[in-house]
C-alpha cells in the first residue's frame, strides 16, 4: 500500500479565473496585451465553452465562463515577476491603461500590488 503525501504532487498546472459570457476580447487585451501572456489555444473538446487561455511560465492560467458570474475579489492568482523593475513597469503600464492599482507593503522584501482584471476579479503581481 502507497502512502499518500506531498512529494507525489510536482506543482500547479493552472489557476482559472471565472468570467462572464463573451469575456475573450476583454481577456486578451488585459491578460494578453497588458500583462503579456501568451494566448494558448484550447483543446478542441473544451473550446465550445469558450473563454480563454494564457501560458504564465511554466503553468497556465484559464478564463472560463461561468453563469450568474461573480467577481472573486480576494481569492487571486499572484504572478511571479522575475525583478523590482518588471514589477514597476507593469504597474506603470497598467495605470497609463487605466487600471486601478493597490500596492501591498504589509511583507517586507516583497513588494507586490493588485489589480482587478476586466471582470473585477483580483490579481496580484509580485516580484521574486
Amino acid at each position: 500500500m502507497s502512502t499518500m503525501d506531498g512529494s507525489d504532487y510536482l506543482g500547479i498546472d493552472h489557476v482559472q479565473l471565472a468570467a462572464p459570457a463573451g469575456c475573450e476580447a476583454a481577456g486578451r487585451r488585459f491578460f494578453g496585451e497588458l500583462l503579456g501572456l501568451e494566448e494558448i489555444p484550447k483543446p478542441e473538446a473544451v473550446r465550445a465553452t469558450g473563454g480563454v487561455w494564457f501560458r504564465v511560465g511554466a503553468q497556465e492560467l484559464h478564463i472560463g465562463i461561468e453563469s450568474g458570474f461573480a467577481p472573486a475579489r480576494k481569492a487571486h492568482p499572484s504572478l511571479m515577476l522575475r525583478d523590482e523593475d518588471a514589477l514597476l513597469r507593469f504597474a506603470e503600464r497598467l495605470t497609463a491603461a487605466g487600471c486601478d492599482i493597490e500596492w501591498d507593503n504589509r511583507l517586507a522584501g516583497q513588494p507586490r500590488f493588485y489589480v482587478a482584471d476586466p471582470w473585477g476579479n483580483r490579481v496580484e503581481l509580485r516580484c521574486a
